[in-house]
């Protein structure tokens, strides 16, 4: 079975769009992705690739600012232990099956597609989290709740008082993402 499908997210304020194309085959998912987005007024673009296995954990991605040479390549066994593009060990990532680019709202999909949930199911989730446009990673901390099955979640930042509750299509795609992201394709 294979499948391919498009999504479109413009940020909050309107001056950011992504345009992703995910590729579904027997062996997994690959995400691809371009995004222009704005921090602090600057602009900047960053393309990114995750391949996914079959259980949507996080294997390889790569993440670009195009223009300014600057990539980041992390990979995973799908149980915690990651790598970077050189195959050195990123012991502070230990435990984080899931990746959290800044930018974007698809990989809240991750942990969403990849947990069996019911109305009221929380998880607590360690995040390999990626900060653009620095390529920053680090582990953070972060709790989903299922509000409604199939439809709306709740995401929790646990190091900070950051609460959105997102609702998602039936993908599990973010639809909106109140304050930061919504879905225009």
């Amino acid at each position: 079975m294979s499948r391919r499908w498009v999504a479109r997210w413009q940020d909050w304020s309107g001056k950011g769009l992504e345009h992703i194309v995910l590729d579904l085959d027997a062996d997994g998912v690959t995400a691809s992705s371009i995004v222009l987005a704005m921090t602090d007024e600057r602009p900047f673009v960053v393309q990114y690739e995750l391949r996914l296995d079959r259980q949507w954990r996080v294997r390889e991605a790569r993440i670009m600012i195009p223009g300014e040479q600057r990539a980041l390549e992390l990979r995973s066994d799908g149980a915690g232990r990651w790598t970077d593009g050189a195959g050195a060990a990123l012991p502070q990532l230990a435990g984080a099956i899931d990746i959290d680019i800044s930018v974007t709202p698809f990989t809240n999909t991750l942990p969403i597609r990849r947990l069996e949930w019911a109305a009221g199911r929380a998880a607590d989730l360690r995040m390999a989290y990626v900060l653009l446009p620095d390529l920053a990673v680090s582990a953070d901390p972060q709790r989903y709740t299922c509000l409604e099955p199939g439809r709306r979640f709740r995401y929790e930042s646990l190091d900070s008082d950051f609460t959105r509750d997102i609702d998602i299509d039936t993908d599990g795609l973010v639809v909106t993402y109140p304050g930061l992201f919504r879905r225009v394709l």
